[in-house]
This record gives structure tokens, C-alpha cells and sequence, in this order.
């Protein structure tokens, strides 16, 4: 009978996801330790300890979260929400980072980034709401509640600006939205905005955009009020294109440049691809050997032990270490998106999903971004990059994605 199962069980419902995670970490630091291993100085020397330290506290964060039932957790929902955004606000105010941004509260020995804790605490409530339903919205009217719940802490982070940050909020929503039975013809036509946005830098294309989506509308046939506000939508964020490109930081505008030509400048905002690129392709069959990467001791590789910690991983280990390592993150992925499907509870079965689809994410546009297949966003590798705070974020999840399988 369940209850007569050990307490460690019923805290540790997956057993397999959790030795999944404990070995990535435990992978992740040392592919830290080997990114601060250089011949010139380094940020990254030593950075291990504190990955080490950061551990710790996500394991600690394990524990206590792992044992809270989700009834609790869907209780607490909008409190931990009003919380995450006053952080936010906080962060704005008081907060730090690189080149004028404000992602960071510096908290004495360590840093804290909110828009970690407030992805896990908008996914909570966007559970708590969507379970609630007594069947899936199907028109976009229907949809304001779950739409503003994202787009408030979503625009809090866009003025940080954090833009890879805000991209996940945006995954937040699709992902929860799906797992709640919304129509996938619903769903297009709320990224189409986000579509129009992008396309908007070509007029030509921008155009014929608009004209797919008129024809989508005329034969889908949602709501003429819908159809109409959902066209006027798509016209005015193609015009924004243009003013919101030049509103973001010069670091930001050579990113996506650089996605687009990353050969157009080699040597200062493309320097980043390149390298990523040099080091991965220098690895081979068996890679250069742990510890031995040339790109990554001559500290030619920027960001080795957060960004770009998979190019070390390629550069060193080569393309079966890089196999290694996609097969125990799919694994992880897939194990997670089993519980997903396997819990009866709306509640949990959408904290999951969501929580696969930020995860899934992070790891598609991170390790694209190395090989140049996507613009370099800042996001980092579940496990494998350095972060505190991401770190904690992806244990605490783990841990209500563990209640989700023990109650389940």
C-alpha cells in the first residue's frame, strides 16, 4: 500500500529524475572546475567553489520543497506571485548587472536574480487558474487572465532588459495554455504578435505575413471582434519593430546581428559565435581531453563557465562526450515529461509541463546558440552552466515535479 512506502519515497517520487539530476550537477561542477582551469586570468578560476556552495543550497531547497503537498503549493500560488513581483520591482530600483542592466540584488556574499524565483511563481499560479476552469478556454477573450498573469512580470523583466528571461515567459504561457487544452489555432493566433514583431524588420515579408494571417482568421472563424483586434495587434506590432530595435542596449542589437552574420565582425561582437564554433569543431571524435581544451585555456572563449560551457564540453570531450551528455538531458526531459502525462492532478500535470517547457527551452536555445543556430540570449544550461539562482530555481522545480509523481 502507498502509505506504508518510505518516507524518502514518497518525498522522492521519481527516483531515476532525481539520480538524473544529482548526476548532471555533479557533471556541471566539473565542467566548471575545467572552465576555470586557464593560463591567463580568469573570472572563471575557482568558480567552482561557489557552484559547489550553490549546490548545497539547491539540494537544501530540494528537501524543504519536495515535502510541501501541492495543495499547499496551490495555496500559496498568488502570495509567492505578489512576492516575485515585488522583487521585480525591487530589482529595478536597487538592482545590478552588466552594461546598465538590472538583473541582479546583491545580497553581501551573493547575488540573486528574481526573474528565476518569479518563472516558478508564475507557473504556479497559472496552474491554479487554468485547473480551476471547468473546461479549456477556446476564444482569446477567455484567455485574459492567464495572458496578464505573464505579461506583467514578463515586462518587468523586459525593461531589466533581459530579453532571454522574457522569451521564457513567454514559453511559460504557450506551455501551460497547451497542457490546459487550449486550441492549437488559439495559441497561434496569441504568438502571432510575437511572429509580426520579428518580421516587421522586412516589410515585404512583414506584408505577406499579414496577409497568412487574414486568411487564417477568415478560415478559422473565431469571433469577429477577435479576428479584428487580433489583425490590428499583428499591424501595430510590425510598426514597433523598428522604434523597439533602437531602444535596446547596443550589446543586444550586435546579438541578434551577429546571429544573422556572426562573420560580418570576428573580432568584437561576433567574437563570442566564433570562438564557440572554433572550440566545438576543434574537439572531434574524443575531444582534446578533460582539462585541456587550448581554446578554453587561453581564455579565448568568453563566458566558458556559464554561456558557452557546452563549447567546453565539445571542445574537450568531443562529439561522443557531447552525445554523453544530450542523451542524459533528453533522458531528464522525458522522464519529467512522463510524470506530466502520468498525473490525474490538472494542478500538477500543468506545474510540470510548464516546467519541462522552460527546461526544454533553456537547453534548445542555449546549445543552438553555441553552434550559432540561435541568437546568443543569455540563457543558461540546466545543470551544466554556473548561476546560483538558476541552480535553486531548477532544484526547487525538480522538487514539485517529485510531489507531482509521489501523489500521484
Amino acid at each position: 500500500m502507498r502509505g506504508a512506502e518510505p518516507a524518502w519515497r514518497r518525498q522522492v517520487g521519481d527516483v531515476p529524475l532525481f539520480g538524473l539530476a544529482l548526476l548532471l550537477s555533479f557533471l556541471g561542477l566539473a565542467m566548471i572546475f575545467s572552465a576555470g582551469q586557464v593560463d591567463v586570468p580568469s573570472v572563471a578560476t575557482g568558480i567552482w567553489r561557489h557552484q559547489l556552495l550553490w549546490l548545497a543550497v539547491a539540494l537544501a531547497a530540494f528537501a524543504v520543497v519536495s515535502r510541501v503537498p501541492l495543495r499547499w503549493l496551490e495555496w500559496a500560488a498568488p502570495g509567492a506571485y505578489a512576492a516575485a513581483l515585488g522583487l521585480l520591482v525591487l530589482v529595478l530600483i536597487v538592482g545590478t548587472g552588466p552594461g546598465g542592466t538590472r538583473s541582479w540584488l546583491d545580497l553581501g556574499p551573493a547575488r540573486l536574480q528574481p526573474a528565476e524565483l518569479a518563472k516558478l511563481a508564475t507557473i504556479l499560479l497559472l496552474a491554479r487558474i487554468l485547473s480551476g476552469e471547468q473546461r479549456a478556454a477556446e476564444g482569446l477573450a477567455a484567455l485574459w487572465k492567464p495572458v496578464l498573469v505573464v505579461l506583467v512580470p514578463l515586462a518587468l523583466v523586459l525593461v531589466q532588459p533581459d530579453l532571454g528571461s522574457a522569451l521564457i515567459f513567454g514559453v511559460i504561457l504557450i506551455a501551460s495554455l497547451y497542457w490546459a487544452g487550449v486550441p492549437l489555432a488559439t495559441l497561434f493566433l496569441l504568438v502571432s504578435p510575437g511572429i509580426s514583431l520579428i518580421l516587421g524588420f522586412s516589410a515585404v515579408v512583414w506584408g505577406i505575413w499579414i496577409v497568412v494571417l487574414a486568411a487564417f482568421l477568415y478560415v478559422h472563424r473565431p469571433y469577429l471582434g477577435e479576428s479584428l483586434g487580433m489583425l490590428a495587434l499583428n499591424i501595430a506590432t510590425g510598426a514597433l519593430t523598428l522604434p523597439l530595435w533602437s531602444r535596446l542596449a547596443p550589446y543586444q542589437q550586435d546579438r541578434l546581428l551577429v546571429f544573422l552574420n556572426p562573420d560580418a565582425d570576428p573580432r568584437g561582437s561576433g567574437w563570442h559565435l566564433v570562438q564557440s564554433k572554433v572550440a566545438i569543431g576543434s574537439g572531434g571524435l574524443l575531444g582534446q581531453g578533460y582539462l585541456h581544451g587550448p581554446q578554453k585555456r587561453l581564455a579565448f572563449l568568453p563566458e566558458q563557465h556559464t554561456d558557452f560551457i557546452f563549447s567546453v564540453v565539445g571542445e574537450e570531450l568531443g562529439f561522443l562526450g557531447v552525445l554523453v551528455f544530450l542523451a542524459l538531458l533528453t533522458w531528464f526531459l522525458a522522464r519529467t515529461l512522463r510524470t506530466a502525462g502520468s498525473t490525474p492532478e490538472p494542478f500538477g500535470g500543468i506545474v510540470t509541463f510548464s516546467l519541462f517547457g522552460v527546461w526544454f527551452a533553456h537547453v534548445l536555445i542555449n546549445i543552438g546558440m553555441t553552434v550559432g543556430l540561435m541568437p546568443i540570449t543569455g540563457l543558461p544550461l540546466p545543470f551544466l552552466s554556473y548561476g546560483g539562482s538558476f541552480l535553486v530555481s531548477v532544484w526547487a522545480g525538480l522538487a514539485i515535479v517529485e510531489r507531482v509523481s509521489a501523489e500521484a
